[in-house]
């Protein structure tokens, strides 16, 4: 029987939605995509995850700076706090109950908040040194810099590389890491591109988006089979 995957996804007014990408690259690694609804209630969002083999989250708007005490900077784009809620106690949730998560873009990022880390707000208005262009001019499935793999990490077990080079399309950022997760790669100006986690069986956030490069570089689709092998075992 295939996994059951669970995706977040954006809220516009009324309507929720996701990128085609997202559910096809589960579909292609074997998994049975569902869409998260948007829900509150704690003791149903247990159950939830109870009922989840993973969970994968998806890019999206900016991340409520309150969520790891700041308050919001001018660069700060659009919010979506019921999202962040059920982002936040989704995440707590599947990783007290050690199941596989794979967060992606704005989805590494909530998964690093949820854990117990920070993050910038705003990359170029915070960083104090030059950076590469992290919001590409070019089509999704280009890729556009590079990262440098850490040795030993999930994503270096996964991809056999020490060298990647990813698309781009964020201002936000990964900051600083709770105890028991890792860097696992970052871009040559110093930005968190991916990390895991050294306490669980499989989470994994990456800051670009496979789901829109695994047609044309299969080496991202061994992210999602990796990911739905993990979610077959629980």
């Amino acid at each position: 029987m295939k996994p059951l995957i669970g995706i977040t996804a954006s809220l516009d007014h009324t309507q929720i939605r996701v990128q085609r990408e997202n559910s096809d690259a589960v579909l292609q690694a074997g998994g049975l995509p569902v869409i998260v609804p948007y829900i509150e209630d704690e003791q149903a969002i247990r159950q939830l995850a109870s009922r989840l083999d993973g969970l994968l989250l998806t890019g999206g708007g900016d991340i409520d700076p309150f969520l790891f005490h700041e308050e919001p900077l001018p660069h700060l784009g659009s919010i979506t706090p019921e999202r962040d809620l059920l982002e936040v106690l989704l995440v707590r949730e599947m990783l007290f109950q050690d199941k596989p998560i794979l967060g992606i873009c704005r989805g590494c990022q909530i998964l690093n908040i949820a854990a117990g880390g920070d993050m910038y707000q705003d990359i170029y208005s915070q960083s104090e040194k030059p950076l590469l262009q992290h919001s590409q001019r070019a089509p999704r499935y280009h890729v556009s810099h590079f990262v440098d793999v850490q040795k030993g990490t999930l994503l270096h077990r996964i991809t056999g590389e020490e060298k990647l080079k990813v698309n781009s399309f964020h201002h936000q950022a990964v900051r600083k890491l709770p105890e028991g997760f890792r860097v696992a790669a970052a871009s040559t100006d110093g930005i968190i591109e991916a990390f895991d986690s050294r306490e669980h069986a499989f989470v994994l956030g990456v800051q670009w988006h496979p789901e829109d490069l695994y047609v044309k570089h299969p080496t991202m689709l061994q992210l999602f089979h990796a990911f739905v092998t993990a979610c077959s075992a629980k």
